[in-house]
């Protein structure tokens, strides 16, 4: 061949690590490692035995490749011999496992090179796929005496996974919609997570929930510096609340299981940027029934023995219209204020009314409210709601803070 071709990764460099050699003055070489370590200029003065380096390295390997980070490679042919060969086409693509991506700068030939002479080329890739890349590389060209040459190179590596990412959905009573994402840092060094969002769907506004306010400032719950070492993990909440005009379409948002993706960004060693975002995330849509009740207002904290209010919101889950009569049931610590077995008048589909309750506690400590009732007089079908909520009960005596 007339031309060489030559391919190298575009990375980073490294800082230099050194291997302390010492022994004790009483040894036979003395303090002669000791000296040495002091007069390497690759050493930190006053901590030449703690493997820490000043200077930088160019990489000596390929080195990992992770997904979402860019790819970047130096390509270079150089024409090795005494003649001028004509019309040079570098061509590199690049072979994944579901597509071939061409990656040259240019798609046109160079008219001549001469001898001693180079094409020189950059090219960037982000990696959006994880398994085996092949890097292929084409060289064609013309000799002097007309003869057309054609060569390959292949240069196969591995794109890893730099982040394991899993999430879990708790449904409220309120529609609202809670996302714990626990990322984990599977790589052998450190990250520096610059930004962990999620973009919600178009029925949803969303509130993240990883700072706390400080002297009057939001801080992150992560501290200051938002490193995460290897093999460690991190949580980070979001709160999903429906957008006004989707709150009250009950059927609408019951039916709601694409909640939004995760929008990933860090950087690693000397400020490398890799970039993450999840496919859209979706939860199991929950199952109210065709009736369900939820909790609008109530207290945290009531007295003993003293009536309280709370107000509940009744909405028809259903495709008919409900006729409800609601029955309150004491049980033995609360107690119901009211006319039991009132009719509540008819409830369209996706239609919700607000309902006003009184009641009180004869137990002190943490009390669960629970025994209503709803009937629907239709098709004389009851439903239970239990467990509604929890509410403090203390002592008249005691102070409520």
């Amino acid at each position: 061949y007339f031309l060489i071709f030559a391919v190298m990764r575009l990375t980073k460099p490294t800082l230099f690590t050194n291997i302390p050699v010492t022994c004790e003055e009483r040894d036979l070489p003395g303090n002669l490692f000791n000296q040495l370590m002091k007069d390497d200029p690759s050493t930190v003065k006053g901590a030449e035995t703690l493997m820490l380096g000043e200077m930088l390295t160019l990489p000596q390997n390929f080195g990992n490749i992770f997904l979402g980070e860019t790819f970047s490679s130096y390509i270079s042919v150089h024409n090795d011999s005494n003649q001028v060969v004509k019309d040079i086409l570098v061509k590199a693509d690049l072979q994944t496992s579901s597509q071939r991506l061409n990656l040259s700068a240019s798609s046109s030939a160079v008219a001549e090179l001469k001898p001693d002479c180079c094409i020189d080329d950059v090219i960037h890739h982000e990696v959006k796929e994880i398994g085996t890349h092949i890097l292929v590389c084409a060289v064609s060209y013309t000799t002097q005496t007309g003869e057309k040459m054609y060569f390959r190179k292949f240069f196969k590596f591995q794109v890893l996974k730099p982040l394991d990412v899993k999430t879990k959905f708790y449904n409220a009573e309120t529609d609202e919609v809670f996302l714990e994402a626990q990322i984990q840092n599977i790589t052998t060094s450190p990250m520096f997570m610059e930004k962990v969002s999620l973009e919600p769907s178009m029925m949803y506004n969303v509130a993240e929930l990883n700072t706390a306010d400080a002297a009057g400032e939001s801080e992150s719950t992560f501290g200051l510096r938002t490193y995460l070492q290897p093999m460690d993990t991190r949580q980070y909440l979001y709160c999903l609340k429906p957008k006004q005009e989707f709150a009250e379409k009950a059927g609408v948002i019951k039916g709601v299981t694409v909640i939004g993706k995760l929008d990933i960004v860090w950087k690693t060693n000397l400020g490398e940027r890799g970039r993450l975002q999840t496919s859209q995330l979706q939860r199991m849509a929950p199952g109210y029934g065709d009736v369900r009740l939820s909790l609008e207002t109530i207290p945290d904290t009531v007295n003993l023995e003293e009536p309280f209010d709370i107000t509940c919101k009744i909405t028809n889950c259903s495709e008919r219209t409900m006729d409800l009569v609601l029955e309150m049931c004491n049980t033995n610590s609360i107690h119901w204020c009211g006319v039991s077995g009132r009719q509540l008048g008819k409830l369209h589909p996706s239609s919700s009314l607000h309902l006003a309750l009184t009641l009180l506690s004869s137990v002190q400590g943490l009390q669960s409210v629970s025994g209503l009732r709803l009937t629907d007089t239709f098709l004389k079908r009851t439903y239970e709601y239990d467990d509604i909520a929890q509410v403090c009960v203390v002592s008249s005596e005691v102070k409520q803070s």
